[in-house]
């Protein structure tokens, strides 16, 4: 399966409670709840690249499948992880204090995110682009 494409978040589930964990301040909690996100992941055999772009911000990390990498939290920080491929349609990502588990089914991406007690649901849809038709004159 080739996971490449764009990806448009539609609704999330327990952001509130995943982002005090991690020590977002009520403030700012409150502007990324509102600003759009777009994933994009470029798949070149095993490598790939995830994009993450919220508002203004942008977060890119590289992964090979299987390697151990460094990779930047949103929150900055620069942990280890390792990605990998489950069934042919998960890209689970594994790091000390958190699991990642991305999977594909059709248009729609559910990424799932523990992190200690805390499971974040992201819902995201494929962005499709549009059909160009052809002028007739």
């Amino acid at each position: 399966m080739d996971f490449s494409g764009q990806y448009q978040l539609q609704s999330q589930e327990n952001v509130e409670l995943f982002m005090e964990v991690l020590g977002v301040p009520d403030d700012m909690m409150e502007k990324i709840k509102g600003l759009d996100r777009i994933t994009k992941i470029v798949q070149n055999g095993e490598d790939f690249i995830i994009a993450i772009q919220t508002g203004d911000q942008v977060l890119v990390n590289n992964f090979t499948l299987g390697q151990e990498t460094h990779m930047q939290t949103p929150a900055g920080d620069k942990i280890k992880a390792t990605m990998s491929l489950e069934g042919e349609n998960k890209l689970v990502v594994k790091a000390k204090d958190f699991t990642s588990v991305a999977e594909f089914d059709g248009d729609q991406l559910t990424n799932t995110i523990t992190f200690g007690n805390v499971v974040y649901r992201q819902i995201s849809k494929k962005i499709q682009e549009p059909d160009v038709e052809e002028d007739h004159l």
